[in-house]
Order: structure tokens, then C-alpha cells, then sequence
């Protein structure tokens, strides 16, 4: 892969203030003509990005990741417990407490540093994922030039401020509206109102810590997340693309997804990204259960949406590849079909009726060679229509599940959970 160190050294860029996305500008620049496999990070870019540079929270090779998440987080958080503690609301006083809030608590100290960490894992892997396609010769020298325009179409988009500033609009142009919506939990608070509002059937008061949460904390939190979203389409967009190249696919390959198997990995990339929706839906859960006295099967409806959400924006970018997959799997039938009519017919002219008669068998390769080609003929019926695997499927409903999975302790005592667990294993 490409590396940062061919035009600016790694501690060259820490230590320059002015180092910006731009650099990465000139480097996808002058990769265009090279013929080492392009660099590729959907997180790198944009004004966040450059603004986070100048903050020192950052640097071109994403590093920082602790001294960010501690400080976007305290951002976003700390000023909330400040003020709910100033207004007498941090654990008392009113219906829902501000640390009793378990949907802001499990926002901003779970699901907000899992979507920070997310970006430097993504950035770390997903260029590796992409080389896959060159390295594996699924891309060609022939195809390569217009592979490379692909990741350098990508990365212009990454960088785009329009786009940057659309997700500021969606976030800030309602946030003045949002003090007028109340939750499940609030509206059912005994009307005494929640640690950022005091609310009656007529009206809804925002507090100085409502304010900081309606117009900031929360705010970031949703640009962070849209951003992620923005990312999301930059990758599906990629992939939709590369999927219309003239792609060396081979039929017989062992990963039964003609060599794009590696694919099936993005699942494991975007892990932290899908456990923050778990942890995010599990804390609104938790407050219903909590303070509106719901139950845990009131929302199985809600959870089989939030799994089949994440499953679309993790896994459903990879069936774009399903038209090219089939006409490799077809293709691959007809080649292999002439291939195996042309090998049978001789092996039964040559040991049925008796072309061989001057050879025995035993010995012979050609029985080898039969179970050869038909096994390569197997492989080719079982090519599938999507380059994963149904355990890649499993694992992000699993990576769903664990943050909502001890809300079953509100159902079932730990105790009796544990006594369950042990006679159904022993």
C-alpha cells in the first residue's frame, strides 16, 4: 500500500500544525499514475477532520484515538452532569435524574466512543480490505487505471464540504424543535418533567442543562453518527462501482463467492459502528422499562428493526456484486460443463469401452482427475449470490444483541438466570 512516509515523514505531519487533508489530496494525486495499489480510507477528510488536526486531537495517520475520544466525550458530556448537579437534577428532585438517564448515559459514554473508535479501525483495515481486490488479481493491469479513478472519485467525495455541511443542517436545522419532543419516559414521569425539562400538558420548559443538551451535546452526537452514515454511502458507492469493471472473477475459487469472500469481513470492521446502535437502542429500552414501566417484549418489534437496519447498512452494500457473481457463476457452469462433457466422454471411451486396453487402472491418475473436476464442478454450483458467508450475518446480529442482552436481568433475576444457564449446559 501506498504510505504517508513517501512525501512527508509520519513525525513530520504530528508536528506541523498546517498539515491537513490536503496532504492526502496530493498523495491520492500522485498515486493516480503509480502502479502500487491506491491508498483508501473513507474516514480521513472533510472540515471535521482538518479541524481536529488543528485541535491536535489527530493526525494524517488517525492516530490520537484515546486523547479524542476522552475529550469529544468530556465535550459532550461533563457539561451535562455540571449543570444537572448546579440545578439540583443529577440524582434527584425530578422524575428521570440526569444520571439516572440511562439513554444519555449509554449515548454519550458508550455508543458516542464506539463511534470514534470505529473510524480508526475502519481506517486501519478497509484499505487492506480494498488491496484485496489487486492482490488477488481481481482487478487487472488492464482494469487498474480505471479502479484507481474509482478510489480517487471515493476520496474526493470523503473530502467534500457541501456534503459536511448538509449533515450541520439536518442536525441544527431542528434542533430548536426538539425541545418540544418528549420521550416515552418523560411523558410517563408522574409530570414532575426530567432532569433537562419540566413539562405539563400545555408546555415544555427547557433547563440551562436542557439548552446545552438540545443545541450541543446532542447535536454532536448526530453529526457524529450521520457522518458515519455519510461513510456508509461513500463505501456502497465504491462498491457499486468497482462491481461494474470487468472483474476477474473465478468461478472455481474455494471462498464459493468467486474470490470476493474477503468481503465478508467488513462485517468484523464495522463492529464497534453496529454495537453503538446495540448500545444506543438498549439505553432508550432501559428508560421505557425503567421509568415507564414497559417491558422487555414491548420492543422485540424495535429490535428486529434495529438488526435488520444495521444488517442493510453493513451487509447490504456487498450485494451489488450479485449481477457479477451470478454471470461468473453461470459462465463458469457452461466452461466447466464443456469441460467436464469433453473429460468423461474420453475417460469413457478410454476405460468403458475399452480404448485402454494396453493400461490398468490401478494406478491410473485419471480416476483422481474425474473427482478433480467434479468437485471444481460442486464449487461452481455452490457460488453464492452475496460475497459472505451466514455466519458474517450471525455475527452482526450478535455485535446487535450483546449491548440489549442484560436488559434480560429485568425479566429474569441474575440468579435464577445463572440457575438456568448451569441446568441447561450440565
Amino acid at each position: 500500500m501506498y504510505q504517508l512516509t513517501k512525501h512527508k515523514t509520519m513525525s513530520e505531519c504530528q508536528t506541523d500544525p498546517n498539515t491537513d487533508i490536503q496532504l492526502v489530496e496530493k498523495l491520492m494525486k500522485n498515486i493516480h499514475d503509480s502502479n502500487e495499489p491506491p491508498d483508501f480510507s473513507i474516514v480521513l477528510g472533510g472540515p471535521l477532520f482538518q479541524l481536529l488536526m488543528r485541535l491536535r486531537l489527530t493526525t494524517p495517520a488517525l492516530d490520537l484515538l484515546k486523547k479524542r475520544i476522552f475529550c469529544i466525550t468530556l465535550f459532550a458530556w461533563l457539561p451535562l452532569l455540571l449543570l444537572s448537579l448546579i440545578e439540583g437534577k443529577a440524582w434527584g428532585n425530578v422524575g428521570v435524574p440526569f444520571l439516572y438517564d440511562m439513554e444519555v448515559q449509554t449515548r454519550f459514554l458508550v455508543a458516542l466512543p464506539l463511534l470514534i473508535g470505529a473510524e480508526y479501525l475502519v481506517h486501519k483495515q478497509l484499505r487492506l480490505l480494498v488491496g484485496q481486490f489487486i492482490d488477488r488479481e481481481i482487478i487487472t493491469e488492464k482494469v487498474l487505471p480505471s479502479f484507481k479513478e474509482l478510489v480517487a472519485s471515493a476520496m474526493k467525495l470523503r473530502n467534500s464540504v457541501t456534503a459536511e455541511l448538509i449533515l450541520l443542517l439536518l442536525v441544527f436545522v431542528g434542533g430548536h424543535r426538539l425541545w418540544s419532543t418528549v420521550s416515552i419516559m418523560e411523558t410517563s414521569a408522574s409530570g414532575s418533567g426530567s432532569w433537562y425539562a419540566s413539562f405539563n400538558s400545555a408546555d415544555t420548559h427547557l433547563s440551562l442543562t436542557g439548552y446545552w443538551y438540545i443545541f450541543v451535546s446532542r447535536p454532536l452526537f448526530q453529526f457524529i453518527a450521520y457522518r458515519w452514515y455519510f461513510r456508509i454511502f461513500i463505501w456502497a458507492r465504491f462498491l457499486w462501482q468497482s462491481s461494474r469493471l470487468d472483474l476477474n472473477l473465478i468461478p472455481t475459487h474455494p471462498d464459493r463467492a468467486c474470490g470476493l469472500g474477503f468481503l465478508g469481513m467488513s462485517s468484523i470492521l464495522f463492529a464497534p459502528l453496529i454495537m453503538a446502535h446495540g448500545a444506543l437502542f438498549a439505553g432508550l429500552i432501559a428508560n421505557s422499562i425503567f421509568f415507564a414501566g414497559a417491558k422487555l417484549t414491548d420492543f422485540m418489534t424495535l429490535i428486529l428493526g434495529v438488526v435488520l437496519f444495521v444488517q442493510a447498512i453493513v451487509l447490504g452494500p456487498l450485494f451489488v456484486f450479485l449481477p457479477s457473481l451470478m454471470r461468473a457463476k453461470r459462465t463458469g457452469l457452461r466452461d466447466y460443463g464443456v469441460l467436464a462433457s469433453n473429460y468423461v466422454g474420453e475417460f469413457d471411451f478410454k476405460w468403458v469401452r475399452g480404448g485402454a486396453s494396453n493400461e490398468r487402472l490401478i494406478g491410473s491418475g485419471d480416476i483422481q482427475s474425474l473427482a478433480d473436476l467434479a468437485n471444481s464442478f460442486q464449487v461452481i454450483r455452490d457460488v453464492r449470490s452475496y460475497p459472505f458467508e451466514k455466519d458474517t450475518a450471525i455475527q452482526v446480529l450478535l455485535f446487535v444483541l450483546v449491548p440489549i442482552l442484560p436488559l434480560v436481568l429485568t425479566m429474569i433475576p441474575l440468579n435464577e438466570l445463572i440457575k438456568k444457564i448451569i441446568n441447561t449446559v450440565f
